[in-house]
């Protein structure tokens, strides 16, 4: 990927979540009158959702920006990895989410309030509507990019909540069933809680320094010794990743015998890792004989 794709992405990026941001917040508002003023449950939940919907966009919009900045003495990998904090505190947040919708319900469950159907009705479809959008303009993005995965998590779950809120009102405005409610409310909260989960996962992955997922050590090894005839051994290997698209690398390297010019073996072996494997960024130790560290 050049330098020039990516900045282009990261602005097609931030573009996107500003204009979500931007229709989220103020159907917020919407939804919150809405759900006091008809008393359900479903609709309050999906306003609450889309309040933390409004603050997770706003943190990825956040993220995005601060991640733009160059390296400097004190961050020599510069910003990046603040994109992965925000993914890992919008998951965080989808799942206290799910506690308090589930807790709701099961209130709502022991003592059913009146809800009206009509009101109900009409707040969910035009949020379903305005998630509908905004939901297509993230997804539209790099769902590779964490930061993006997890504000547009944060809106499908609306999406979601919103297609249970229009059944409700059908349900309650055809048979005054007031249970359907906080039933769908809990359904809702199961298919969000399986993607907030994964998110968490992924990103507490990455700031624990882990390896990339897709990558299998054993096999870029005897890849890379089999490329590069000179190399005999490979150990000390630590991979990580500032985000899901920046892999980096550390590796010692054991010769076979003394090169008259272990630079050109170094390229060779960065050349193997930036084309079967996507790293870009490695540093490589050459030893002859025994570890330095040893």
């Amino acid at each position: 990927m050049s330098h020039d794709h990516h900045n282009h992405s990261e602005t097609s990026n931030i573009r996107r979540v500003q204009f979500a941001l931007a229709l989220t917040g103020i159907f917020m508002l919407v939804e919150v009158v809405g759900g006091i003023i008809s008393g359900s449950l479903a609709l309050l939940a999906d306003a609450g959702h889309m309040l933390t919907d409004t603050m997770a966009l706003g943190l990825a919009a956040f993220a995005f920006r601060v991640s733009s900045r160059p390296a400097d003495t004190k961050r020599s990998y510069g910003y990046q990895r603040f994109q992965i904090i925000a993914a890992f505190v919008n998951g965080l947040s989808l799942l206290f989410i799910v506690g308090w919708i589930l807790l709701e319900a099961v209130m709502r469950l022991i003592e059913p309030p009146e809800v009206i159907g009509g009101t109900m009705l009409v707040v969910a479809s035009a949020g379903l509507v305005v998630n509908i959008l905004v939901f297509s303009i993230l997804h539209s993005g790099d769902q590779e990019n964490l930061n993006i995965r997890g504000a547009a998590l944060h809106v499908l779950g609306d999406l979601l909540g919103s297609v249970a809120a229009i059944i409700a009102a059908l349900v309650i405005i055809q048979t005054g069933w007031m249970p359907i409610d906080p039933i769908l409310s809990v359904l809702v909260a199961m298919l969000i809680l399986r993607s907030a989960w994964q998110l968490v996962r992924r990103s507490a992955h990455i700031l624990l320094e882990g390896a990339p997922e897709w990558l299998d050590l054993d096999d870029m090894q005897q890849k890379i010794v089999a490329a590069v005839p000179e190399v005999k051994e490979i150990h000390h290997v630590h991979v990580w990743g500032l985000t899901p698209q920046h892999p980096m690398l550390t590796m010692h390297v054991v010769l076979a015998a003394k090169p008259d010019d272990p630079t050109s073996i170094i390229r060779s072996v960065k050349q193997a890792l930036k084309s079967d494997f996507a790293i870009n960024h490695s540093t490589i130790e050459v030893e002859i004989g025994g570890c330095a560290d040893h």
